[in-house]
């Protein structure tokens, strides 16, 4: 039987650092990477038959659990109708349907094959639209690896980044503005100074990149007064949080807190492809006309909108919306929260969490932070010691500070509880 450090051995002679997605090769929080040969409900088991507790869901997408009865169902059935075919099919359609049915502020959808092309093809079309080249992100955000977005703060205030990647020229970045989250301050500034020549303002309306950050209330309205007032468009990064936290996703809070509020463009990812590779950026009408093949902003893929894709994807969709799923996923999820808090305070560690919907984060730390350095200078190792005791008790976190952690509708009370009663062990210990 192969075991996961024989495995990794032989993975890092064929594939760059043994993994094929930088996080999964264990490098934050050191050790051996599982490799998971299948996945059931909440859990998952490595290649040594160790099972686990999964709180990572693939990164999010697996909102019902692994292998849903009728997710699969519907997989099954549209694979034997084809992989893919490069022409349309109805399916697409109904799944943008569907999308923008419970996303008001959008009229159209296009759909893609990841969150980082979604993520690209919205910045393209902000400024094929607003006829601008500059764009604002915000420290500790991630909107995939598009050469563009992969940039660090420059030296002051309003000064443009970075690139955070070899490969990256520094004039491919020239037009990106990278501020701090939640500092209403930078961002008045940067409009006041460059204003005119913004295309848009994009943002993870809660970050799940640097662990679990909301974006306050009166940021997002002031953002949204300033592009108003500039011209720009507001994008709003749902790729993680997208009918994650809730049904309407992320906007449909604030929307709630802010009456009236909406973003131009929306981008999705992960829970709209029920763990497929499946994407979209979705917008007004005017905004989407400006695509190929009505407009000059030209987008394609040949695998976009693949049919079992969307079959995997519309299902997930149409099971999340049943009366009381959200309810009872908030629920869950809050709960988990809870456990984890008495129990680190029992043991007399600091721990902060936070959670939306299906969605968590917790930091060893005496007050939530509230934009990207404060969450780089939170016990490090501490949550390194407790991710590998989690581990060695059958708990699946991320493995690294940084990353939200996902509960589905498949985690049970029981599983919450072990969870519980395995960080209780572990905060001893830390």
């Amino acid at each position: 039987m192969s075991t996961n450090a024989s495995l990794f051995e032989r993975a890092q002679r064929v594939i760059p650092g043994g993994v094929n997605s930088p996080v999964r090769a264990f490098r934050a929080v050191g050790g051996t990477p599982r490799f998971i040969t299948r996945a059931k409900g909440a859990y998952m088991w490595d290649a040594e038959g160790q099972r686990y507790i999964d709180y990572i869901g693939s990164w999010g997408p697996m909102i019902l659990g692994h292998g849903h009865p009728e997710v699969l169902e519907a997989v099954q059935r549209a694979a034997l109708d084809g992989f893919s075919f490069g022409a349309p099919t109805e399916r697409e359609i109904e799944l943008a349907e569907e999308i923008l049915k419970l996303v008001p502020s959008a009229e159209q959808v296009r759909l893609v094959s990841s969150g980082t092309e979604a993520g690209m093809s919205a910045i393209r079309l902000a400024r094929g639209f607003t006829g601008r080249s500059k764009l604002i992100k915000f420290e500790g955000c991630y909107h995939g690896h598009a050469d563009a977005l992969l940039v660090k703060a420059g030296s002051g205030l309003a000064t443009f980044g970075h690139p955070t990647s070899a490969g990256v020229p520094p004039e491919v970045v020239q037009h990106t503005l990278v501020l701090e989250y939640n500092n209403i301050a930078q961002i008045e500034e940067a409009f006041a100074t460059q204003g005119q020549d913004i295309a848009c303002v994009m943002i993870e309306p809660i970050a799940g990149n640097m662990n679990f950050v909301r974006a306050s209330v009166p940021f997002i309205k002031r953002i949204r007064e300033l592009c108003d007032q500039y011209g720009a468009l507001f994008v709003f990064d749902e790729v993680m949080s997208g009918f994650r936290v809730a049904l309407g996703s992320a906007q449909s809070i604030y929307a709630h807190a802010l009456p009236g509020f909406q973003p131009d463009i929306s981008v999705f990812g992960k829970v709209i492809g029920g763990g497929m590779p499946l994407a979209a950026f979705a917008a007004r009408r005017d905004i989407m006309s400006k695509l190929a093949p009505l407009g000059p902003v030209y987008q394609a893929g040949t695998l976009s909108g693949n049919p079992v894709a969307t079959a995997c994807g519309l299902t997930t969709l149409k099971l999340i919306q049943r009366p009381g799923f959200f309810e009872a996923l908030s629920a869950r999820t809050h709960s988990l929260m809870a456990g984890l808090t008495g129990a680190a305070q029992q043991a007399g560690v600091p721990l902060l969490t936070d959670c939306q919907g299906g969605m968590f984060g917790f930091f060893f730390a005496d007050k939530l932070p509230q934009h990207y350095q404060e969450v780089m200078a939170k016990g490090t190792d501490k949550f390194n010691r407790f991710f590998h005791l989690m581990l060695d008790q059958g708990v699946y976190l991320a493995p690294a500070m940084y990353e939200a952690g996902f509960v589905s509708a498949a985690h049970t009370e029981l599983d919450i509880t072990h969870t519980v009663t395995a960080a209780a062990q572990a905060f001893r210990q830390l």
